[in-house]
């Protein structure tokens, strides 16, 4: 195995002392920019005055981000666990340009850090008022505190991927923590951190200051070869009792992941291009998401377009666009996700939704980086310290 990966930590057994206890949540919390539940969990416990003033204190210091169209948004797809097989695979040149690595993404998770950065979720960013138009809302944080958003493309562990280095699936374990499965090249199985989520969560339980709230990321999935590595689509396996426990299976790992500030989006069902498919094919393609992966991943107001395709240019969305009223109006979609990496940011508030653009971290971008074509990815990483220079593209 090329690229390290840290198995699931043994934590050591709760304190017995309820007071200690609800104190290290406060802490927690407060970390976490939650200082309103900080406090009134602290509320009733006996000594605890001085943490509350300092909890106080840190609130009245945060302040309100100035301009929530200035949130960055980065995405990643599944990591490469074993360069070796990976790099060696017939389609060693995709997982190259459109991956990263174990140990690229934990380098990129302390640059983000070092540098302020705060996980944020799309939904804290803009929330419709009471008119039905989609508004800025508040985020407060400290000085040098900056939000930006985590999203991770198609994590459904797809069955082409089974033998070249990735994770095989995302799995509760028994001390209830999310993480994968692994096979190695020797076939040894392995449960532990081999992906986004869990190292994700792994980093947030180190540094709760990199969570705003508890947020996390959000994870577009597609539904073809099912999702989170089980192949749960009856369209594709057919309604058999295999099918149905795979869908068991599916549902508590993703109950588990929205429990501990995980969110979902629709990538589409069939990984289809918006910009050119028909309204109908939208449509048929959005109600097998709606379908086969809804009940799964439960109701989600956001829509990452495969490719970057959007249904709109730099047009504001509205009625008049057919596909905008189908995916708004018809099947509830109220945050739009394309693709540029020309710029740090980019958001639209329009009518009753929030357009983000994304900035991919893969081997292209990093590519173009290091040959400075693309400056974007120095804001966020140090992309020289932290490429793996066992990639194809730069031997």
């Amino acid at each position: 195995m090329d690229q390290s990966a840290t198995p699931s930590n043994t934590s050591a057994s709760p304190t017995t002392d309820p007071t200690k206890a609800v104190r290290a949540e406060a802490d927690r919390l407060a970390a976490s920019y939650d200082y309103g539940k900080a406090v009134r969990l602290l509320k009733g416990v006996a000594g605890s005055e001085s943490q509350i003033s300092t909890i106080e204190a840190a609130k009245a210091a945060a302040k309100r981000f100035p301009d929530n169209t200035t949130i960055s948004h980065l995405f990643y797809h599944s990591l490469i666990v074993d360069t070796k097989r990976a790099f060696a695979s017939p389609t060693a040149k995709g997982y190259d340009d459109y991956m990263a690595t174990v140990g690229e993404f934990r380098a990129h998770l302390e640059d983000l850090y070092d540098r302020g950065y705060v996980l944020v979720s799309p939904e804290r960013i803009g929330q419709l008022d009471e008119t039905g138009t989609m508004v800025p809302s508040p985020i407060y944080l400290p000085p040098g505190k900056t939000p930006f958003v985590l999203s991770i493309d198609d994590v459904s562990y797809y069955e082409y991927m089974k033998v070249d280095g990735f994770a095989q699936r995302l799995a509760v374990n028994p001390r209830g923590e999310v993480v994968n499965d692994y096979v190695d090249a020797t076939g040894q199985k392995h449960q532990g951190r081999y992906d986004v989520v869990p190292i994700v969560d792994d980093f947030v339980t180190k540094h709760p200051d990199f969570s705003y709230r508890g947020d996390k990321g959000t994870i577009g999935l597609t539904g073809y070869n099912g999702v989170l590595g089980y192949r749960t689509s009856v369209r594709e396996y057919g309604d058999t009792p295999t099918t149905r426990s795979e869908i068991a299976k599916a549902t508590k790992v993703a109950t588990a992941m929205r429990a501990d500030g995980w969110r979902f989006a629709s990538h589409s069902w069939g990984h289809i291009n918006f910009t050119t498919d028909s309204v109908a094919s939208l449509r048929a393609d959005a109600q097998r998401w709606r379908t086969e992966v809804e009940p799964i991943v439960g109701e989600t107001k956001e829509l990452i377009f495969p490719f970057g395709a959007d249904i709109s240019g730099m047009t504001p969305y509205g009625e008049a666009n057919p596909k905008y009223a189908l995916l708004h109006n018809e099947f509830g979609f109220d945050y739009f996700f394309p693709i540029d990496t020309s710029v740090p940011a980019w958001m639209q508030f329009s009518g009753a939704s929030l357009r983000q653009a994304r900035i991919n971290v893969d081997g292209l971008s990093m590519g173009r980086a290091l040959k400075n074509k693309n400056s974007v990815l120095w804001k966020f990483i140090d992309v020289k310290r932290s490429i793996d220079h066992s990639r194809p593209s730069l031997g």
